[in-house]
């Protein structure tokens, strides 16, 4: 059994007042589009991103904006691969307080954890953890906003991210033991497996890095600096709103999201992960306006659209990814929420 280290809620666990994604998430954004020959008005109109925005590390940008302005800028340059090259020369620097976070830490191992601990306060509606594999940490990362269909170009951009804090200390040539990707396998695939220099998985569950812990052990941060760090740690804390609690719809959404590539989700592991009895967990629900079956069949309604929005995984693959054991059950209830089955509701999609 994992042991996930640090899994805040993907709904803004940290109840921070950032309801989007700081704006040093796109520190030199602006130069790069142009490096590649885009047009600068045209991709931020596009995305509804004022320019002026970007010229303030801790502003929140709306994080649909965020990842649609990626997504265009991949469209206009014409390269398809926008996100990973963008995130290759991402320096954990330019993250502003989330880079400096880590690069504060006393050492590389403290660094993982730390960085992974402030995401909330940076980026909302979005998974992160580092989760405890034995010989490996796993850095997993997605965005799980509703009205975000597209977010390939923002998924290789963050993987760059985590890949660069580690390579500050280890060196360029640093590579991690895997790296996957939730969506499907670009045409210029090739070009990732490079980038990474070791395996690269697409359509998988999550987007992680695995990071093999013999590598951290006693690897100093070169900046480390303790009293930076507890004056950067504080300025994090300011920018939440008290530290709301979590709401239990959230807590159990992200577990039923997390392990619903397993198998078919279960009321018992359910109320067992989130430390209730199932009869607790139940009555919960209910006051949510929920049945267990109902949240699921919900998740992964949601997940579905999302997943055949944005990929090109095959109905069968699909399935699989969201729980069921068989494709033909995946259709009879795909068809019972949409009316159509997940090839006739794609191909619409896309027309």
């Amino acid at each position: 059994m994992f042991q996930s280290l640090l899994s805040p809620s993907p709904l803004n666990a940290s109840g921070t007042s950032n309801r989007g994604v700081l704006s040093a998430a796109a520190n030199g954004l602006d130069g790069f589009i142009v490096q590649h020959g885009g047009d600068l008005d045209r991709v931020f109109g596009r995305s509804g991103i004022d320019p002026e925005q970007l010229l303030h590390p801790t502003l929140s940008l709306p994080l649909p904006n965020y990842c649609r302005v990626l997504e265009e800028a991949a469209r206009q340059t014409k390269c398809d691969n926008f996100g990973l090259r963008y995130g290759q020369q991402f320096q954990p620097q330019a993250l502003g307080l989330l880079g400096y976070i880590g690069l504060c830490s006393a050492t590389l191992e403290e660094a993982l954890v730390n960085f992974a601990a402030a995401f909330p306060f940076h980026q909302h509606s979005t998974l992160i953890q580092l989760v405890d594999q034995g010989d490996c940490y796993r850095f997993d990362y997605q965005v799980r906003h509703g009205a975000i269909s597209e977010r390939r170009q923002d998924a290789e951009l963050t993987m760059g991210m985590a890949t660069n804090l580690v390579r500050h200390v280890l060196g360029a040539d640093w590579a991690p033991r895997e790296v996957c990707f939730e969506h499907a396998k670009p045409q210029d695939w090739h070009e990732h497996r490079e980038a990474f220099r070791s395996d690269v998985r697409f359509g998988q569950a999550c987007n992680s890095v695995l990071i093999p812990k013999h590598e951290l052990y006693a690897k100093a941060m070169p900046g480390s600096d303790p009293m930076l760090l507890m004056l950067i740690k504080d300025a994090i804390r300011q920018l939440g709103d008290g530290g709301r609690e979590v709401s239990l719809l959230d807590q159990a959404r992200q577990a039923i999201l997390a392990t619903l590539h397993l198998g078919e989700p279960s009321l018992d592991e359910l109320a067992r992960r989130l430390e209730l009895s199932e009869w607790t967990l139940q009555r919960k629900l209910r006051d949510c306006g929920l049945s267990f079956t109902q949240l699921v069949d919900q998740i992964r309604q949601e997940s579905a659209m999302n997943h055949l929005q944005q990929q090109n995984l095959s109905v069968t693959q699909l399935a699989s990814l969201l729980g069921y054991s068989e494709t033909s059950a995946f259709s009879r209830a795909f068809k019972r929420w949409f009316g159509l089955s997940p090839k006739q509701w794609r191909s619409a999609a896309h027309a």
